[in-house]
């Protein structure tokens, strides 16, 4: 009988993450990051990571924030109101404290499903007539790094037209390991996924390894009786991480909402070096476990974002 796909958090990030990692995040600003793993990647002390996002929000921030990126690829990391950009990520980029190049956010999702295809690059016109194709945050000597394109995008006159007709060639992505939250995952790593699935499915396609935290592991005949449902089939997958809450303080639509109270909290904190180290020793050092987590979250606080099971979002709840 084949190993269980089911483990800890503590666990997956132990067998598939280590330093120097491409890791690419699920989800989106305030939408499903798969905080209960980017977590223990803090508590882990991973260093050294190199994160390809197309936009992402809290969980990014938080690892910028904790000093586990050094290379940045993205199109746009915020939190919405709460952040119209990190506030970790910005104070990292203006001191110089990561490499960072930036894409647009379709070029960002493109780059993904050339990886997903096993395609080296894939032609766009994304991005012709910006600065985008005339400025690189990378050096040369980041680009002989594994994993990094030898160039940010190669501009190409289209070889079936007979006139100018420029197209842009958007190297391909294939992170190590992709880091997913979802409502459902079946026991054998099926992953279904409500509401909008942003870029998760070529983020799966395109990564060497695939973790996935979720709200419930429910028998995988259950998913299969409605394949038509399912986002990700379960050979992709190699771990299942079983985390109720397990996005918080961001929101799993038809599960829970977003926490304004925790994001603001973060907001205020993040702002401030001192602050932040306290938030990160308060949050995460400081709780050995997703279960101690929800536990300093507590029941009231959980029970005000959780909706009723039918609704995308929670009715009622207070945003700012």
């Amino acid at each position: 009988m084949a190993a269980t796909k089911i483990m800890s958090s503590a666990e997956a990030v132990r067998r598939f993450i280590g330093d120097g990692a491409q890791i690419t995040l699920g989800g989106f600003t305030i939408a499903r990051n798969a905080m209960v793993i980017i977590h223990e990647l803090i508590r882990q002390r991973r260093r050294n990571l190199h994160l390809v996002c197309h936009s992402n929000g809290q969980g990014l921030d938080l690892l910028i924030g904790a000093g586990c990126v050094a290379k940045l690829e993205i199109a746009y990391s915020g939190n919405g109101r709460f952040a119209p950009t990190c506030i970790r990520f910005r104070l990292a980029a203006e001191r110089g404290e990561i490499a960072l190049e930036d894409y647009s956010n379709f070029q960002m999702s493109l780059r993904f499903l050339a990886g997903s295809l096993g395609i080296p690059f894939i032609p766009a016109k994304s991005g012709l007539g910006t600065d985008i194709l005339q400025k690189e945050g990378f050096s040369p000597e980041l680009r002989k790094a594994r994993k990094t394109a030898p160039k940010k995008t190669i501009l190409l006159q289209n070889p079936f037209a007979d006139q100018a007709d420029p197209v842009v060639l958007l190297p391909a992505l294939n992170p190590d390991v992709a880091l997913i939250h979802c409502q459902q995952a079946g026991d054998d790593g099926t992953v279904r996924i409500r509401g909008l699935s942003f870029a998760d499915i070529e983020l799966a396609k395109a990564a060497d390894a695939v973790i996935v935290s979720c709200e419930e592991v429910v028998p995988a005949a259950s998913l299969r009786a409605e394949p038509e449902r399912n986002a990700i089939p379960p050979f992709l997958v190699d771990a299942v991480v079983p985390a109720p809450f397990g996005a918080h303080p961001t929101a799993c639509p038809y599960c829970y909402d977003y926490d304004a109270a925790h994001l603001n909290l973060y907001k205020g904190m993040a702002k401030d070096d001192g602050l932040f180290r306290q938030y990160l020793d308060d949050w995460v050092y400081g709780v050995p476990d997703h279960a101690a987590y929800l536990k300093k979250v507590g029941r009231e606080g959980l029970a005000a974002i959780r909706t009723d099971g039918v609704s995308l979002y929670k009715k009622g709840l207070k945003r700012s």
